[in-house]
């Protein structure tokens, strides 16, 4: 992509990142009591997550799944209707309210509005091993939303992985502000 068209999406993401975090300091008071009173704290949840080039940062999200919801340690992928999501937290998933926080992130420059889902990185070694072309997202920006959150539904499995990789493979050579 061009430097235009970069310069543009970061000045797009930040103008629509301040406007989120309007609503995410508004927001959060109603949704922190809630998640406390359901479930108690942390409210936030800080999760490893890989990046453009491997670069490896924290996501933030209210917490929308039980305390200790990996205990043995394993990271899994998240389902569509997981077992480990509190009942406030599926609401906050339905609602996509959970990812308010990520507003910080797209600030800070971790993430932009749109690209590929960041992925865990313990997740994205074992789908570079299984899927083909795996590693490609990380050619651009993940995002808080993209071609594959919109066209597909949760992926609970390698198989569908590797059909939102499709998606994300079409908007990452086809990246363009019309498309995004």
């Amino acid at each position: 992509a061009s430097a235009s068209y970069e310069l543009i999406k970061r000045l797009l993401d930040l103008i629509v990142a301040i406007i989120g975090i309007f609503f995410l300091v508004i927001l959060s008071p109603f949704i922190s009591l809630l998640i406390v009173a359901t479930d108690g704290l942390p409210i936030i949840y800080r999760q490893q997550r890989i990046g453009k080039s491997g670069y490896q940062f924290k996501l933030l999200k209210f917490r929308s799944m039980y305390r200790d919801a990996e205990k043995d340690g394993i990271p899994r992928f998240a389902e569509e209707n997981d077992e480990r999501v509190t009942k406030v937290g599926r609401f906050l998933r339905r609602s996509h309210l959970d990812e308010l926080p990520q507003f910080i992130n797209v600030l800070r420059g971790d993430i932009s509005m749109v690209g590929p889902r960041a992925e865990r990185p313990e997740l994205a070694q074992q789908l570079e091993r299984e899927v083909p072309f795996y590693r490609a997202r990380l050619f651009v920006k993940p995002g808080v939303t993209g071609w594959a959150q919109i066209n597909y539904h949760y992926a609970a499995n390698v198989e569908e992985t590797a059909v939102k990789l499709e998606y994300d493979l079409y908007y990452i050579m086809h990246r363009h502000i019309a498309l995004d």
